[in-house]
């Protein structure tokens, strides 16, 4: 597959996930919930599409539920963590000295935590619901991009058009907005794509492990846990349905950066 090919293949599997998760809950007319005990751990068929789970529950709305729920605190926490990376990055990069090397050591110290060991620590301390979820995973997720972004800012602070900028007057932070945001736009842009599949994995991880969005309402990595806890009656009609969706998500990430990578460059 080229890259141009593989871009364009991220991104329809991306706006396919995308309107899964947003435009197609809006049609459902009826109570994803509702329980239907005559018609339990039914394996898909007219009636039920994607089957039924072992309450009787439509599948197909429980994954049209569970894609609304996973994407509404996954996306928002990619962004969260995103921009905090970003703004992170460039005060590093743009700071003196001695502030860049104490910033860089708490950093350093963040990046040697296990990520998923942190998450899931505070996971079990916090109350959980969408907002926290969306804070804590927002939270946990920037260090990486702000170590890229600082090395980035580093490498354009003695470019002559950001000492042209310094010399003039200009502020930091109208040199960083105006100057090396623009310049940075590839490396944001390639880096905030896999970070949405990054959130999605890790609230779906944690949602498996009882941690993430919490019932009533169900999500890709819920969904998965319940078929497991069953497994033995070989629901799979339950499990290929969420497993498939989380690992379409990280494909059209995986997709979607790696042609901006290639249409942008050298990008790092």
């Amino acid at each position: 597959m080229t890259n141009r090919a593989g871009l364009r293949a991220g991104l329809a599997l991306g706006g396919l996930i995308f309107c899964l998760g947003f435009i197609a809950p809006l049609l459902v007319t009826a109570d994803p919930y509702a329980i239907h005990p005559a018609y339990a751990l039914q394996p898909p068929s007219l009636m039920f599409p994607l089957g039924t789970d072992e309450l009787g529950r439509n599948e197909l709305w429980l994954i049209l539920s569970g894609s609304f729920a996973t994407l509404s605190v996954a996306l928002p926490a990619a962004a969260l963590a995103f921009v905090t990376g970003a703004a992170y990055g460039l005060a590093a990069g743009l700071a003196p000295t001695w502030l860049d090397h104490m910033l860089m050591r708490l950093l350093d110290a963040m990046l040697a935590l296990p990520s998923l060991i942190v998450l899931l620590f505070f996971a079990s301390l916090v109350p959980l619901n969408n907002i926290s979820l969306v804070v804590l995973l927002g939270l946990i997720s920037w260090p990486a991009l702000a170590r890229l972004v600082r090395n980035e800012a580093l490498a354009q602070r003695g470019r002559d058009f950001v000492l042209a900028a310094e010399q003039s007057g200009a502020s930091r932070f109208y040199i960083a907005r105006v100057h090396l945001l623009r310049v940075m736009a590839p490396v944001l842009v390639v880096n905030g794509t896999f970070m949405v599949g990054d959130a999605i994995f890790s609230l779906s991880a944690l949602s498996f492990l009882g941690l993430g969005v919490q019932p009533p309402q169900v999500s890709w990595g819920s969904l998965l846990q319940s078929a497991l806890n069953i497994i033995a009656l070989d629901p799979w009609w339950l499990i290929l349905p969420p497993g498939l969706l989380v690992f379409a998500s990280l494909l059209a990430a995986s997709l979607t950066g790696q042609g901006l990578l290639a249409r942008w460059g050298n990008v790092r």
